[in-house]
């Protein structure tokens, strides 16, 4: 497992990460989420080594990543922010250099080139200097070096930053894939990240944990968990008698789509009500739906909240 307890680094009298503690399972992916400057980067460079913490500790299947860093580094998959790489190499020279200050041997150096040619789709680029190479096709070059070694751990510093839809959605399912029998742990401000790859997510702000929940326990705590929205052409006209409704909390309309929200009390369940209600009418509706919550609302609340209390939420 990855654990660390009371991981800070602090540059002076700047806190970059304030004693975050927490465990990851083989099996699971873990996002960092937070805000651009929010320590997620520097959380995960002192996890592989790249940074001594100032103060805590942080260990890699057992390893302690200062006391035992070589024997910690040789299980770790790193991509680092922005992928860096050297940009007169190719592709195929720098995997080959990365085999090498891996001490793989000739026979695995060539095999497990060709297994991260495959999975990430190199073939064509792979004579081309990296310096040339898009910034998609650069992030998938640092994301080979990071599997090259089929390492126990890996750790993504943004790791769709720069590819397109079809890109991104590769990627992801290589991630999925590769959780199968590793840790995973990305950092990401990109929501939608969370929901498609993480089975946990940790956000942090101003270097403080603020939150550790799968992706639906931290959408249970949005005020949209469990409320019905739909469309309908005039909505005000039945504004108040939805708000009559027992269960019901609220209702907000959307000015400019005519989307109508009921929100429902602790505890309450509108769906049904709300879908006979409609229909007993015979109102002109769609889209009916039941919503799971918003993550972007939580993490706004959650970082607010920080910000303005120094406070975990």
């Amino acid at each position: 497992m990855i654990e660390t307890e009371e991981l800070c680094k602090r540059y002076g009298d700047f806190t970059a990460v304030d004693s975050i503690s927490f465990k990851v399972e083989p099996g699971e992916v873990l996002g960092f989420l937070g805000p651009n400057g929010a320590g997620k980067s520097t959380s995960m460079k002192m996890i592989a080594g790249f940074l001594a913490p100032t103060s805590g500790t942080a260990r890699v299947c057992g390893f302690d990543v200062q006391e035992q860093s070589i024997e910690a580094r040789r299980i770790v998959g790193y991509l680092p922010e922005g992928a860096p790489s050297y940009g007169e190499m190719t592709p195929r020279q720098f995997l080959q250099f990365v085999a090498n200050v891996r001490g793989l041997s000739r026979a695995q150096t060539a095999q497990r080139i060709d297994v991260v040619i495959a999975r990430l789709h190199l073939d064509e680029v792979l004579e081309q200097p990296i310096d040339t190479l898009s910034k998609g096709f650069k992030r998938r070059v640092g994301l080979a070096q990071a599997i090259l070694h089929d390492p126990k751990v890996l750790i993504l510093d943004e790791p769709t930053d720069g590819l397109d839809p079809n890109q991104k959605h590769e990627v992801r399912d290589l991630i999925r894939s590769l959780s199968r029998d590793k840790i995973v742990v990305i950092s990401t401000h990109i929501l939608e990240e969370v929901h498609a790859v993480c089975s946990r997510a940790i956000i942090i702000s101003r270097g403080k944990l603020l939150a550790d929940a799968t992706p639906a326990e931290l959408e249970s705590r949005s005020r949209y968990h469990k409320a019905v929205s739909f469309t309908m052409p005039n909505p005000a006209l039945m504004r108040d008698e939805l708000r009559r409704m027992d269960g019901v909390a609220d209702v907000e309309i959307n000015e400019l789509d005519g989307r109508m929200t009921v929100f429902p009390r602790a505890g309450a369940a509108l769906f049904e009500r709300v879908s006979d209600f409609l229909r007993e009418r015979k109102a002109e509706f769609s889209e009916l739906q039941l919503e799971q919550g918003r993550l972007d609302e939580v993490f706004r609340q959650v970082t607010t909240q920080v910000a303005t209390t120094g406070e975990r939420a």
